[in-house]
């Protein structure tokens, strides 16, 4: 926070009276339009064994709603032509989501099956909303859930 407070030219007070945490700078500096944090409560909440499902579902809610996927299609495409782009995605907000998945109960080595997941996640974004292949792109978000769900949930316990 300070790093950036002195790049901006500004006092470091102004920067956190604006961001409560390097988190909320980094969710503003992406312009992600919506908060990873408020989500991932609602993910892990319920029976363990839908939790792959409800990832699914939560990810594809986000991304089919109009007025915030030209944003996230734009978020993804920087990430992919530009170096920094990349690093925010990977080390700040994916981060952010890893490391909630990380805190479930019952996950060992949660490093490697984050990762794990966010694979299969971002091939999914990549597939349905970037690279628009069919029929992943129109497939109803039920469908691709059942289909992608058991997967990550292998992932995160099996």
């Amino acid at each position: 926070m300070r790093a950036v407070a002195r790049a901006a030219g500004v006092d470091p007070a102004l920067v956190h009276h604006y961001f409560e945490g390097k988190e909320d700078l980094l969710l503003a500096a992406m312009e992600v339009p919506f908060d990873p944090r408020t989500l991932i409560g609602s993910v892990v909440d319920g029976p363990r064994d839908q939790i792959g499902e409800r990832i699914v579902r939560t990810v594809l809610g986000l991304w089919e709603d109009p007025q915030r996927q030209p944003r996230l299609v734009a978020v993804i495409r920087a990430a992919i032509a530009n170096e920094a782009s990349s690093h925010l995605l990977r080390d700040g907000f994916l981060r952010l989501i890893l490391d909630q998945i990380a805190s479930v109960p019952g996950i060992d080595d949660a490093r490697r099956r984050g990762n794990l997941v966010a694979s299969q996640v971002i091939g999914l974004i990549m597939t349905r909303y970037v690279v628009g292949l069919e029929p992943i792109a129109s497939m109803p978000v039920d469908d691709v859930a059942a289909t992608i769900g058991p997967t990550i949930q292998r992932y995160l316990f099996d």
